[in-house]
């Protein structure tokens, strides 16, 4: 028997959006711990000096880009400091607010990287076509936009 039709028709999808993004993580996450390890680096530390490979960044910015904690971010950032992957300097912008930046370690760890993302990146491309994974990341990207809302504003009306 189906009985009456839902009066919450599009949570279901909502749902099965998040336990595939939930599947993905995962499934990144194993990528990448098996391409950083070889580099001695971390999943977290790749993240975080990935994102200052460009431009120094504030981990209050490292944190934004990655929808990560700050606190989070901080503990890997001193940690790439200690192992001398990464260093502070001074942030013109903001007087307490160091800037996050790669050293040359740092900077080779990333590189090291860089064949076998490739060789991955060459896989998924296989599977998918170009022109597929281009619009998988444009879908993923514009659900990320879509989910920029403060969930607290979803508490129903008494």
């Amino acid at each position: 028997m189906n009985g009456p039709p839902s009066p919450y028709p599009h949570g279901p999808m909502l749902t099965d959006a998040a336990l595939t993004v939930y599947r993905l993580n995962g499934q990144f996450l194993a990528l990448g711990d098996a391409l950083a390890r070889p580099a001695g680096i971390t999943v977290a530390w790749w993240q975080v000096l990935s994102a200052v490979l460009g431009t120094p960044m504030s981990v209050a910015g490292i944190a934004r880009l990655r929808g990560l904690t700050r606190q989070g971010v901080q503990r890997v950032a001193d940690l790439l400091v200690d192992k001398g992957l990464a260093e502070y300097e001074t942030n013109p912008a903001h007087r307490r607010a160091k800037l996050l930046c790669p050293t040359a370690a740092g900077r080779a760890a990333i590189e090291a990287i860089d064949p076998d993302l490739e060789a991955a990146a060459d896989r998924v491309i296989g599977a998918l076509g170009h022109e597929g994974l281009l619009e998988v990341v444009d879908a993923l990207k514009r659900l990320s936009a879509a989910l920029e809302f403060d969930p607290a504003d979803l508490k129903s009306m008494p």
